[in-house]
């Protein structure tokens, strides 16, 4: 006989995870696949030589309610590490040299990062005019609103360092829902920021302070407190070959483990695991619809952690710095990981995490680690102000489909997903291709299904 759950989560990343430990609290019966032998997703932390690095994301923001929720849910579980004073300070490049990110309309006016026209557009931005086009793009509102150097030298690296994306490729609506919000909203970004703030709040709303976070070790941390709390025998993982066949108001779902077929049957299945891999795992959903549900473009991203024993390079005085498409560098940017948490690098030492490639340099993705690394050598050394570069740790990952592009094909994505939901009750499509990209976003998403099916 097959196996009978009430759910089916399909990825035991962050999002699977999260639903997982909120079913498991209530009582439903579900089970976990993932094709991973480890539960995470791209989230890994590793340690070596005293160097405690992150394979995947580094860090998290506190920018939901449901974050806050999920951490006090966890406990002694988890130590929450927040970033320190300096995360605040956030370095942009700028014809070769660094430069504090403004922080405030004062600091703005004065940075030499923006142009005296554009310093004067940002000091009239509350009373300009709202837009009218939802499909504009960010690069135009942020021109419309702000002025090109503004683009250029604050948004353009901020794209950077969250999508590894294009500002005139990502839709503001479906990128960045909250900017587009404050806008259509209060008419203003600056004066719509006041507001908001002013609104009552809360208990939860008023503890989610947007700080960045990680966990006491990393943040495998997490996830391996939320598949303890979730139940490691409710997860099945080095399960490939994952198909879904929708049978008489049920789910059957058939896998594979070790070259052994097994096949279960589930009220419900919820997907995860963003729009690679759908079409396999979902044969039954039209092609048209799911030509909408993939036609999804993913950045390609090199990331590399540097471990240096000895730094005497620039200080390490803030989260990082992002480098501008408009400077033509080949870094993405640097964050300065043992500046911002305890313990990632021996006492005197560095740890550092570089991004390469992304959508406007996917050719970077495709170089072999030694000349990868002889181009992040020339960089590091100019940018860094390293005497010689000599790290004692140099670990190099890939990924062919790291953060996804929400561009202006996301309307028909999210109308597919709706429609396709509604077709077959009790699938959920759910996962980084809609709802956000980051970490706090999968756990929104995660507790907000979860309610959904009664936890």
């Amino acid at each position: 006989m097959n196996k009978q759950y009430d759910v089916v989560i399909l990825g035991a990343g962050v999002t699977g995870l999260t639903l997982a430990h909120k079913l498991n609290k209530k009582g439903i019966n579900f089970c976990v696949l993932d094709k991973q032998m480890q539960a995470g997703g791209v989230i890994n932390t590793q340690s070596e030589n005293g160097f405690v690095f992150e394979s995947g994301p580094n860090s998290g923001i506190v920018s939901h309610p449901e974050v806050v929720a999920l951490f006090d849910e966890l406990g002694d579980a988890i130590k929450v590490e927040k970033g320190n004073d300096l995360v605040k300070i956030r370095y942009v490049l700028k014809n070769g040299e660094w430069h504090a990110l403004p922080h405030s309309p004062i600091s703005a006016v004065s940075t030499p990062l923006f142009t005296l026209k554009d310093k004067f557009r940002i000091l009239g931005e509350p009373f300009r005019a709202k837009g009218t086009n939802p499909d504009e793009t960010l690069a135009e509102l942020v021109k419309r609103r702000m002025g090109n150097s503004f683009l250029d030298y604050a948004i353009d690296p901020f794209i950077l360092g969250i999508y590894a994306g294009d500002p005139a490729q990502l839709v503001t609506r479906y990128a960045m829902p909250k900017l587009y919000n404050l806008e259509q909203t209060y008419g203003s970004f600056i004066g719509g920021a006041r507001k908001k703030a002013r609104e009552p709040k809360t208990e939860l709303e008023k503890r989610t302070d947007r700080a960045v976070f990680s966990i006491e070790g990393g943040l495998s941390g997490l996830t391996n407190a939320l598949l303890r709390s979730a139940g490691e025998s409710n997860f099945c993982f080095g399960a490939s070959d994952v198909v879904v066949k929708p049978n008489n108001g049920i789910y059957q779902v058939s896998y594979a483990v070790d070259g052994t077929s097994h096949q279960i049957q589930a009220n419900k299945v919820i997907t995860t695991f963003g729009s690679v891999g759908l079409e396999e795992a979902l044969p039954f959903v039209e092609p048209q619809q799911m030509q909408h549900l993939t036609n999804l473009k993913y950045a390609r991203v090199v990331e590399v952690s540097l471990g240096f024993d000895n730094w005497d390079g620039r200080p390490l005085d803030g989260f990082g710095g992002l480098i501008p498409h408009k400077e033509q560098r080949n870094l993405l940017g640097v964050l300065f990981m043992s500046s911002l948490f305890k313990g990632r690098a021996p006492e005197g030492g560095a740890l550092v995490t570089i991004f390469m490639g992304g959508v406007r340099n996917e050719g970077l993705c495709d170089l072999n680690d030694d000349e990868l690394l002889q181009v992040l050598e020339d960089e590091f050394v100019d940018l860094m102000k390293v005497t010689t570069f000599n790290p004692s740790l140099v670990k190099i990952k890939r990924y062919s489909h790291a953060i996804p592009q929400y561009g202006i094909s996301s309307g028909e994505r999210f109308q597919a997903i709706e429609g396709v939901q509604q077709q077959y009750p009790g699938l959920i499509i759910a996962g980084n291709l809609r709802d956000g990209i980051g970490m706090a976003d999968r756990i929104k998403q995660a507790t907000l299904i979860a309610k959904e099916l009664g936890a």
